[in-house]
């Protein structure tokens, strides 16, 4: 099973795809990376520009199932989770046009799913990322190694 996580966002949207074959319990990693957008574009330039570069990550990647976190408001950041829900809707859009199952997990199941802590820190998600697929150094921007977490925790609650 190949799964692909989405971290959204309108400056860096991260992606991880992972595979999970057969009995094996720990994921390996097919692809990551950073969509980066153009900051200075408007914001509906930076939407087609996220679901263009995302349709063709999916076209390319194959993956069976398209993981993305639930939005985080906190009310000292809503201006933030509405920024994050335009993302989310081109995310859930390209997933829905290529007719890819949908998983959304919660910030603190990811978390804690690749941690051992719904608190962990960003660094602590990259260190355990970086330990869980075996990679010599943490993923860079923190954007990928959230979009592999995604991928990792959906992926092992789907197996």
């Amino acid at each position: 099973m190949r799964v692909l996580g989405i971290d959204p966002g309108l400056r860096i949207a991260g992606y991880g795809c992972v595979s999970i074959e057969g009995n094996a319990i720990t994921p390996t990693i097919v692809e990551a990376g950073a969509i980066k957008l153009n900051t200075k574009a408007s914001i509906s330039f930076r939407l087609e520009q996220l679901y263009d570069d995302l349709t063709e990550i999916i076209t390319e990647l194959s993956p069976d199932l398209l993981a993305v976190e639930t939005i985080f408001a906190h009310e000292a950041h809503l201006s933030t989770a509405a920024i994050m829900g335009h993302a989310r809707g081109i995310i859930l859009l390209a997933g829905e046009q290529a007719n890819l199952p949908l998983l959304e997990l919660a910030p603190t199941e990811i978390k804690k799913s690749v941690t051992g802590s719904g608190r962990a820190t960003k660094d602590q998600v990259q260190h355990a990322v970086a330990g869980l697929l075996k990679l010599n150094e943490p993923p860079q921007p923190p954007d990928v190694a959230d979009a592999l977490a995604i991928a990792i925790t959906a992926g092992i609650r789907e197996h």
